[in-house]
């Protein structure tokens, strides 16, 4: 019997066919392209991301892109301090500053010089306390502009004084004495106290009882003053507890001590009275 053996032919595609399939495509490519070219580019900040993210496999089509808010009010804020510090530190104004300056205080301690009052200063000098000053009223921060040989310099500022700060030296002559079995530095403390402060009158030694019992060895004063002038006669004898021999000051409720100075003066507990918690007097203990 013979056999027919039939050759599979590929089914042909009519031209009409073909010819509506490349139709569509450039319609849809038309319409496409118009699309792309019709819209604003996305900014260049979220195209970063975007790329980022698809290069770590982590692009999400369904999670909203959000653009990065750039603030600009710190950098405002900067600029206009800068602008402030560069008004005051131009030269017209720091000649017009220092010709009209006519504050004279007195400084109350050690004070750095600076060339001018921000992190960009740099020390020049260094005045020593008591110093006289001629201060300009211009301050920024923390720093107080003052004139030093007819030059503006800057300084921290709060440590000035209207009155020309108390120094050792010169002599007791308003009378007063403290016995002579008293401690060599409660002497000092005597004389050095008198003769800046003549106005004070009293001064208490020897006595029994105290706290401490540096009143009976002759190791305490008790200087009898209140008020404002009684704190400048403590600080004076803070300012001078090395040369006085001092080893601590009450006054006001408040002590000072030299094992403790760097806390300054500390607050005390209420004893009751104006005189047990030192109100009227300035209580100096030595060494």
């Amino acid at each position: 019997m013979a056999t027919s053996h039939k050759r599979e032919t590929a089914r042909r595609t009519p031209r009409a066919a073909l010819l509506a399939g490349s139709l569509a495509v450039l319609a849809t490519t038309a319409v496409v392209s118009t699309g792309v070219l019709g819209s604003s580019a996305p900014p260049a900040d979220v195209l970063a991301v975007d790329r980022a993210k698809a290069a770590t496999g982590s692009l999400d089509e369904a999670a909203p892109r959000e653009i990065p808010v750039i603030s600009r009010s710190a950098d405002r804020s900067a600029d206009a301090v800068g602008t402030r510090l560069d008004r005051m530190l131009a030269t017209p104004a720091v000649t017009k500053a220092v010709k009209n300056a006519d504050t004279r205080r007195w400084t109350t301690a050690p004070l750095n010089l600076w060339s001018r009052p921000d992190k960009r200063g740099k020390q020049v000098g260094e005045l020593e306390e008591g110093d006289k000053v001629v201060l300009t009223g211009r301050r920024y921060a923390d720093r107080a502009e003052v004139v030093v040989d007819g030059k503006a310099r800057w300084v921290t500022d709060g440590y000035f004084s209207d009155e020309k700060p108390a120094t050792l030296g010169g002599t007791c002559t308003n009378g007063t004495t403290v016995p002579s079995a008293v401690s060599a530095s409660i002497k000092k403390v005597h004389e050095a106290v008198c003769a800046a402060f003549p106005d004070v009158s009293v001064y208490g030694t020897f006595r029994g009882a105290s706290i401490s019992g540096d009143h009976e060895t002759g190791r305490a004063v008790d200087i009898m003053i209140s008020g404002a002038r009684g704190w400048q006669i403590a600080e004076f004898v803070r300012e001078n507890y090395a040369a006085l021999g001092v080893s601590y000051i009450i006054y006001s409720q408040k002590i000072w001590s030299v094992e403790r100075s760097g806390e300054g003066w500390r607050g005390m507990p209420n004893r009751g009275s104006a005189t047990a918690n030192h109100f009227d007097h300035v209580h100096v203990s030595v060494y």
